[in-house]
């Protein structure tokens, strides 16, 4: 997806943001008051400005509303770390599900539940994730540096084995000890269902962060864009913009991990997607991929909500229903390019 397909001009692109925020806004209200029971707008207004303890009211304050911010948030932050990766390793295959960030994550929080059950923290749980991702991170960025420098070929089967090998551990160690198989589970099949107003709040001020600093990178992500040789000769501090780009990874990853496990092609599909719309700037990319992450994941939740008729299909089965084939598609491309 080379180019720009609808905006070229600053105008465009700032009415693209507002219907972009307006779909959001639409799909979490969806979200909230559709599902396995319904909802109104009324109830949705009373059960704030009038609360009475009423199931209805429960459903909505403690589990719809909470799981729909979720669900934001997550996608907001996989798309974006996506972004990040893969103009990093200038690699169009890169996502933190692909390079195995999520599947490291993963793993220590299963550790952590092993070591300490049920009397693990959430807080724990998120230090676990970060902790999780800077490990698989530098191991894959070790192995695809051995043997003649940096390749992004290299990269994607380091990432590849290292998401597989994590993966095996994982599924080891929940074999081995099976009383902690039912809240491992919990954080591996990748869903918002359940996440409460605890979790929103434990992984809130870290995504906020990793936004942050990905958009003060944005004009520096665009002068790596060009290539190491041009970003140098143009002066820019590679070391640092690597190192920056690398903790912002960490934090969207590892506090979407803790929040909602391993959500899969989130961070592929949107990136690709806004590119296609808006093209290549990071000043306009980084927005548009953090509004359509959000709208993809939000949207992805309530539409498995109706696949099966009497249960919830988690989140994370329709996101790889989805991305599968968008992974091989974006391969074929990049290898007939």
């Amino acid at each position: 997806m080379n180019g720009s397909f609808l905006m070229r001009s600053s105008k465009r692109k700032l009415a693209g943001l507002a219907v972009s925020a307006i779909l959001l806004l639409i799909s979490m209200l969806c979200s909230v008051l559709y599902g396995l029971h319904h909802f109104g707008l009324k109830d949705l207004w009373q059960a704030y400005s009038q609360f009475d303890g009423s199931n209805e009211h429960l459903i909505l304050t403690t589990a719809r509303v909470p799981r729909t911010l979720v669900a934001a948030l997550v996608g907001a932050s996989l798309a974006v770390a996506g972004a990040i990766m893969q103009v990093l390793t200038r690699n169009p295959l890169a996502s933190p599900s692909v390079f195995g960030v999520n599947a490291g994550a993963v793993l220590f929080i299963v550790i952590g539940l092993l070591a300490y059950g049920s009397s693990l923290t959430m807080s724990g749980m998120v230090w676990l994730a970060f902790a999780g991702a800077v490990a698989t991170s530098v191991a894959v960025y070790t192995l695809g540096m051995q043997g003649g420098g940096f390749e992004p070929v290299k990269l994607t089967l380091a990432g590849a084995c290292m998401a597989a090998f994590t993966s095996s551990i994982t599924s080891g160690i929940m074999l081995i000890d099976k009383q902690s198989l039912e809240s491992a589970l919990f954080w591996m099949i990748g869903s918002v269902e359940g996440r409460n107003v605890e979790h929103l709040l434990m992984v809130l001020p870290y995504m906020v962060i990793g936004l942050a600093i990905s958009l003060l990178l944005a004009g520096s992500l665009n002068i790596m864009a060009l290539g190491e040789d041009s970003a140098r000769s143009l002066g820019q501090r590679l070391t640092l913009v690597r190192v920056l780009s690398a903790a912002a990874i960490v934090l969207l990853a590892g506090s979407s991990v803790a929040a909602a496990g391993p959500i899969a092609f989130v961070g592929l599909i949107v990136p690709h997607l806004c590119r296609y719309i808006i093209g290549h700037d990071f000043k306009w990319l980084l927005p548009y991929t953090a509004l359509v992450g959000a709208i993809l994941l939000v949207s992805a939740d309530l539409a498995s909500r109706f696949i099966l008729e009497t249960k919830e299909v988690p989140v994370g089965v329709a996101t790889a229903i989805i991305g599968v084939p968008f992974l091989i598609y974006v391969a074929r491309r990049k290898q007939h390019a």
